[in-house]
């Protein structure tokens, strides 16, 4: 095995946004089931360190790969482009006002104890993160469009980080 290979040669499967996963977890249990260090228990210790490290890396390259954000910001590293989510924040002023929008949607459903209502932002939200998804499925796969792929990432991390506060905000109501 090759340190320097990207995670999709690691698993021997074709460099794709629409992975199937079931397909990657067997992939990925069979890399595991090789390099695990319990394997290693009664090597030496270069094989037990390399051993460690095999099964980090195979670890690594799972959870990338295993989730579709960060797969997706995985395969435009792999095509050079940078996303820039650290000095970049910079959004179109109509995709800000939604956010917005969203935020204050949540905030109220919380303050006023509305679990029906959080559902109801969480199962909107969710649909629309899935079908941009799809689209960036497309963009990855078939048309080779990195720079709005790029774009779409952006988003879907701002998305996804408001799911993220939905789900928080819901599991609080439950408490």
């Amino acid at each position: 095995m090759d340190f320097k290979a990207d995670h999709f040669v690691l698993f021997g499967i074709k460099p794709l946004f629409r992975l199937d996963l079931s397909d990657l977890d067997s992939r990925y249990r069979d890399i595991q089931a090789q390099v695990h260090p319990d394997r290693f228990a009664h090597a030496g210790e270069a094989e037990k360190r390399l051993s460690m490290q095999w099964a980090t890396h195979a670890n690594e390259a799972y959870q990338t790969l295993k989730k579709p954000l960060e797969r997706a910001k995985y395969m435009l590293h792999l095509a050079g482009h940078d996303i820039q989510a650290e000095n970049n924040t910079a959004m179109p002023a109509d995709f800000l006002m939604e956010q917005m929008e969203w935020r204050e949607a949540v905030m109220e459903a919380r303050g006023g104890g509305d679990h029906h209502e959080l559902e109801r932002l969480h199962n909107r939200l969710y649909s629309d993160i899935k079908s941009r998804y799809e689209e960036l499925g497309q963009l990855l796969d078939e048309t080779g469009d990195f720079a709005l792929a790029t774009d779409r990432v952006r988003r879907l991390m701002f998305l996804e980080k408001l799911l993220h506060e939905i789900d928080d905000a819901l599991a609080s109501l439950e408490e």
